[in-house]
């Protein structure tokens, strides 16, 4: 109510579900700009090629499928306001924009270059941490700065439990006057036990479990052994991600699981080769054996050890490396500049970055380049596909 009177730019930071939108429509309505236009952008589900024709309009033939000229919402909304939802997924492009018309009111539609003006209120929100993402470059420092005018955080549902009551009655109300039946009450017991539910999907999963309730409860006072069966058994929700690093931190953590997998395995691989080759240079005649134990072999052989007889050696070998090869069981003594005094286990790159880039660059040479196949091979969408090769600046 208090920053609703004023022009000021609003940021409204909480988890999913926590009603983000309904705060921006609240301090649209309350304030002076409440006859005029308003519209909610959720930034994270338009396409990253339209999203700057979505927002600030395009000039026919600006590109394939123009063919006539569009205004965007910054023009349509002109006096309003306009909620951008999900704000951290905005590309850094379409961000430099938006940053132009929060300064100066100004902006230019794709393939225009004429600069139109605009005066709208900015009302953004976003479920992630936007000041870690400017810290890892994904977000720009001085766009948040200036979206971060007047900071809101919405908490989550189980941080404010005397909400709870309230916004099921609410909602147990509502649904009752749209279904046309008795809206349902909660007993104490089950009140007890709604209150005491975590709420992993905040106000959006109360919501639905209220309209669940309200239309297949027997009876109009609900029970505790009947909202049980309405609630998600919690020990079944999850197990693995329950306890796994970064499972909760966003939207790439099962990928990051799924490469976290892959590179220790790697390691593990290139582990056991190193001490294969070490264990054959020791003692060549162990050749075939060691073969044999890691499965380069089904034979358990010493036909490929160096048995010294009935050898006939290149005239290109030296002396020494004839006389080693004559005398397996003898150790071998290398020349004073190749002894190796120490063996080192170099620690490979565990960059996450690093590896995700390799094999985004391997999946598109596998598939020639076809962004969609290789996407689909990577296990990830083809929007992220292309994000990640503008993050990583690869070139196809």
């Amino acid at each position: 109510m208090q920053v609703a009177a004023t022009d000021l730019t609003v940021l409204i930071m909480g988890e999913s579900g926590v009603g983000k939108e309904a705060f921006s429509q609240i301090i649209h309505s309350l304030s002076a700009r409440k006859h005029n236009p308003f519209i909610a952008v959720n930034c994270g589900a338009i396409p990253e090629g339209t999203i700057d024709s979505e927002l600030f309009g395009h000039e026919k033939g600006s590109f394939t499928g123009a063919v006539d000229h569009r205004k965007g919402y910054f023009e349509t909304v002109n006096g309003g306001t306009i909620f951008l939802d999900e704000i951290g997924e905005m590309p850094m492009g379409t961000q430099a924009r938006l940053l132009r018309v929060l300064e100066t009111g100004e902006y230019i539609r794709v393939g225009s270059s004429k600069v139109q003006k605009t005066d709208v209120r900015i009302v953004a929100a976003s479920n992630k941490n936007l000041l870690e993402l400017t810290q890892a470059g994904k977000f720009r420092e001085d766009l948040y700065y200036r979206l971060n005018t007047v900071p809101i955080r919405v908490p989550a549902l189980r941080e404010r439990k005397d909400d709870i009551p309230l916004l099921f009655k609410k909602f147990a109300v509502d649904f009752a006057e749209r279904y046309k039946v008795g809206p349902v009450q909660l007993s104490e017991p089950a009140r007890e036990m709604l209150v005491n539910y975590p709420w992993p999907g905040n106000i959006r999963e109360l919501k639905n479990m209220a309209e669940q309730i309200s239309v297949l409860s027997k009876d109009k006072t609900v029970e505790a052994d009947e909202l049980r069966h309405f609630l998600p058994d919690q020990n079944k929700m999850l197990p693995v991600l329950a306890h796994t690093p970064g499972a909760n931190t966003g939207e790439f953590a099962s990928e990051r699981d799924l490469l976290y997998k892959l590179f220790f395995d790697m390691k593990k691989d290139v582990t056991e080769l190193k001490k294969m080759f070490f264990e054959i240079l020791r003692n060549p005649q162990l050749a075939g054996e060691v073969a044999y134990q890691h499965g380069f072999t089904n034979e358990r052989t010493d036909k490929y050890a160096y048995s010294g007889e009935n050898i006939s050696y290149p005239a290109h070998r030296s002396p020494q490396e004839q006389a080693v090869l004559a005398s397996p069981g003898k150790p071998i003594i290398l020349p004073e500049q190749d002894k190796i005094y120490q063996h080192e286990e170099i620690e490979d790159s565990l960059s996450i970055a690093d590896k995700e880039k390799e094999l985004i660059i391997k999946a598109l040479k596998k598939h020639r380049s076809k962004r969609k196949d290789a996407a689909m091979d990577l296990g990830i969408s083809e929007r992220t596909l292309y994000r990640k090769l503008k993050e990583y600046s690869i070139n196809e």
